[in-house]
């Protein structure tokens, strides 16, 4: 991503009569900037693409693999802590994560950021750059596309405590987490200035931004609130395949959005990410359910669902940055280590991360992060140039990796903190045993 490039109306001669020489040749040579209405029409598309990821592509998804007396609970808190994201992202933040750059910036810029509060500036005139010199987009449908990253975001995170925690928990903890480890995230990675968008680190969709953040977190939040009443002993399982398999094909679609968008443009690049978010998730899907096979068991729906969510993470880091045949690989390892730490190291550690938020997004997001740096090799069939240093590019993307589960863990830890303080964080026994649907909303998802 780049940090948007706004248009200065008014401006004109004045400023170009005061440059020195040198610098008006340069000006007079660089390319007028100019707005594509397909590339328009294709972002606004993305966008409402990734909106669709999260209603009711990931509230099918989530709550079809709840039991049914907490099928709602599950939806209402996906569908509102993204409706919290919006607002906050119009609210402060946008200009904090992509507002104007603060010199030698290595972290993130909130005091300049807070000071563009409520998109300041921003005009219907107003443009964001593109990958393309001289090709922009208007600022307000970038704006819409990364406010559905960091609306989907805080919403994976949830996956982890489900059937547990307050509503209101959910909503003061989104409102710290987004604005202390979210949107500092974002910017380094992202944003021009970020720490790691000048190291080079390679996050075509958001591996670490969106993913290894969201999973981590994930998992810190599932130790602090604890496990679910009767867990791992009572049997848990999903109420509704059907309604998680609708769910999963909804995601499938809207990742489309998601990673072919990030190119900015309708172009080579989005059509690059666009069959990679193909091939990537069907190696996945399958692989998964060979790991099943061959672990003694028979393939299911449930992992056929999980290997897609797995491929999915898998391959947004990368989306633009390998070849298909990169993609197809970089699926399938990520499927079967994503399922061994699901099905083997999550029963042996015992945490109760309720629908594999950490064991999918956190270790897919990993997996994908790093494999980046491999498949990117031209040797590979990935587009980097001839003369890539694969060592060098690991490297930067390891840490990478590192500093935002660091980021992440003491963010959570944060946020979870507040949110308890304020809220109790966890529901009541009589809750948690009746069920949120009724508990926490007084309705429930199905009368018979």
């Amino acid at each position: 991503m780049k940090t948007p490039m706004k248009i200065l109306a008014g401006a004109g001669l004045g400023l170009f009569a005061a440059m020195p020489a040198w610098a008006q040749e340069a000006a007079a040579a660089a390319p007028v900037a100019t707005v594509d209405k397909g590339d328009t029409a294709w972002m606004m598309t993305s966008t409402v693409l990734v909106l669709m990821m999260i209603l009711p592509g990931l509230a099918l998804f989530y709550g079809g693999l709840t039991r049914t007396k907490n099928m709602l609970s599950v939806m209402t808190q996906i569908g509102a802590v993204a409706a919290l994201a919006m607002l906050i992202w119009v609210m402060y933040g946008y200009s904090v994560a992509f507002g104007p750059d603060v010199a030698n910036a290595t972290l993130s810029n909130f005091v300049s950021g807070f000071g563009k509060a409520f998109l300041a500036g921003v005009t219907p005139a107003s443009q964001a750059a593109t990958f393309t010199a001289g090709v922009e987009i208007p600022e307000y449908v970038f704006i819409s596309f990364q406010m559905t990253f960091a609306a989907i975001t805080i919403a994976l995170v949830l996956g982890s405590v489900v059937e547990r925690i307050k509503f209101a928990a959910v909503m003061v903890f989104a409102i710290v987490w987004l604005t202390i480890t979210y949107l500092p995230i974002a910017h380094m990675v992202w944003a021009s200035s970020g720490y790691f968008f000048k190291a080079g680190a390679l996050d075509f969709a958001g591996g670490t931004v969106v993913h290894i953040n969201a999973g981590v977190s994930a998992l810190v939040l599932a130790v602090l609130l604890g496990k679910r009443l009767g867990f791992p002993t009572e049997r848990m399982a999903p109420h509704s395949m059907t309604l998680t398999m609708v769910g999963t094909g909804l995601l499938w679609v809207g990742w489309f959005g998601f990673n072919a968008g990030s190119a900015l443009e309708a172009n080579g690049s989005a059509a690059l990410a666009m069959i990679n978010t193909f091939v990537a998730t069907a190696s996945a899907g399958l692989f998964w359910m060979l790991a099943e096979k061959f672990s003694g068991h028979k393939g299911s729906a449930l992992g056929f669902c999980s290997g897609i969510i797995a491929g999915l993470v898998a391959v947004t880091p990368a989306a633009g940055n390998s070849g298909p045949f990169g993609a197809i690989v970089l699926g399938a390892v990520a499927s079967v280590v994503c399922f061994f730490a699901v099905t083997v190291i999550k029963p042996k550690l015992g945490y109760d991360d309720s629908l594999d938020a950490f064991g999918i997004h956190g270790i897919g997001g990993i997996i994908g992060a790093i494999g980046t740096a491999i498949v990117y090799a031209p040797s590979l069939g990935g587009p980097g140039a001839a003369d890539y240093e694969m060592g060098a590019k690991l490297g930067v993307q390891v840490f990478a990796v590192l500093v935002t589960i660091v980021w992440a863990s003491v963010g959570t830890a944060i946020a979870f903190f507040v949110a308890k303080a304020l809220t109790g964080g966890r529901v009541s026994k009589e809750v948690e045993l009746e069920g949120l649907d009724l508990g926490e909303h007084g309705e429930r998802a199905y009368n018979y």
